[in-house]
């Protein structure tokens, strides 16, 4: 699994940076046109995500993950293939849309692993399997560039395609999942209003999955801008691969953390370990608004990716150890469409701030949605414990 999420992180990643210049290829658009639609043709694949992840994650519950990672590897490989021959930006946009609909190989390999991992060391072995989804996220945007230099727009999305179906292939040949229910939770199935009913009833559970959205939301809001901010600070022509640097900075804390925080929430809980990282990203992105030289972003931005590389695991690892066996799948996706919607408003929020008050005033934007988690945390855990 691990070398699957990889192929398919870094060929995800491969064609997001680029997706700007391939629109401004198809014709003679202005610029307006060009990053107006960029943005649709970015976001419209988290709105679709958003509404199909819950439908896979009841799918996973009832039939096995294994055939939901078949499905969704083949279906994303097929709808970047087919981009590579779009002649229009609209087309563009359909084959996003319905990319969005299979979009959660990487949600659905974390619910696989949980359903196959001990409930005492399952942060453990999530921030193991992380490491393969940040690795190849750090890697795609060069081979991408590379590849779309020597080859084209059109071929780096075939190539793309090609190293999907691979990640989808070896899933198929390489996994065996074996079903591990305990005979009470066998018998016992639940239905989407009870599966929903069980979230709202449980203070923390839904508090979790809030903070899903004000990570990806905070991630997000600055991370569209983040290429213009290093141009502030920097002059040249090497903008993109600096700003590059900038976004591996993160990448590379992120990929060194992950294992570690999640063996601290297996050792002494997943709420405390969020909690602590929800506060330490907060203060560590506040300094980033006031920086100087771009040596200091990056040094900021790799202290941000270390605090940030445990919330994935130790969130879904809590999800694990809250919910009935028969019911976590479904949980899962409800928690991955949480994290879509932090996708869809992050960059809507920041471009708003950054319009208003300058790229520097949007820092602070995310430093409050990272203690809105925090606070959402702290006050649910407040009250399950005076409930209980």
């Amino acid at each position: 699994m691990w070398i699957s999420n990889f192929l398919v992180s870094a060929s995800a990643t491969m064609i997001l940076p680029y997706l700007s210049l391939y629109i401004d290829s198809m014709g003679s658009y202005s610029g307006d046109f060009v990053q107006r639609w960029a943005g649709y043709v970015f976001s419209v694949t988290f709105v679709t995500a958003f509404i199909f992840s819950p439908m896979w994650g009841r799918f996973g519950d009832r039939h096995g993950y294994k055939p939901i990672l078949m499905i969704t590897g083949y279906g994303i490989a097929l709808c970047i293939f087919l981009m590579g021959f779009a002649e229009s930006v609209y087309t563009l946009f359909f084959l996003r849309m319905a990319m969005g609909a299979v979009t959660g190989f990487i949600p659905t390999s974390m619910a696989l692993i949980v359903s196959q991992t001990p409930k005492e060391t399952a942060g453990k072995t999530l921030g193991t399997l992380q490491t393969g989804t940040v690795t190849g996220g750090l890697c795609g945007p060069l081979i991408g560039g590379l590849l779309a230099d020597t080859f084209g727009f059109e071929y780096t999305f075939i190539l793309t395609a090609g190293g999907i179906s691979l990640a989808a292939t070896a899933v198929a040949f390489g996994v065996h999942e074996s079903k591990k229910e305990n005979k009470k939770e066998k018998e016992k199935t639940y239905n989407r209003r009870q599966v929903l009913s069980y979230i709202f009833k449980n203070p923390v559970l839904i508090s979790v999955m809030l903070i899903s959205t004000c990570m990806q939301a905070a991630n997000f809001s600055i991370q569209p801008l983040l290429a213009l901010y290093v141009g502030q600070l920097t002059h040249g022509n090497t903008i993109a691969f600096l700003a590059g640097l900038v976004f591996s900075s993160a990448g590379f804390g992120n990929l060194l953390s992950a294992r570690h925080w999640g063996n601290l929430g297996d050792r002494i809980g997943y709420e405390k370990v969020i909690m602590m990282l929800l506060v330490s990203a907060a203060i560590i992105v506040i300094p980033q608004s006031f920086v100087t030289e771009l040596w200091q972003l990056m040094l900021l931005r790799f202290m941000q990716g270390i605090a940030l590389g445990g919330l994935l695991p130790c969130i879904t690892a809590y999800i694990r150890q809250a919910a009935p066996a028969s019911m976590q799948g479904e949980i899962l996706g409800y928690n991955v469409s949480f994290r879509f919607l932090g996708n869809v408003i992050g960059p809507t929020a920041g471009g708003i701030v950054a319009s208003i008050a300058g790229i520097s005033s949007v820092f602070f934007l995310t430093s409050s949605l990272f203690l809105t988690g925090f606070a959402l945390l702290w006050w649910s855990k407040m009250k399950e414990t005076q409930a209980g």
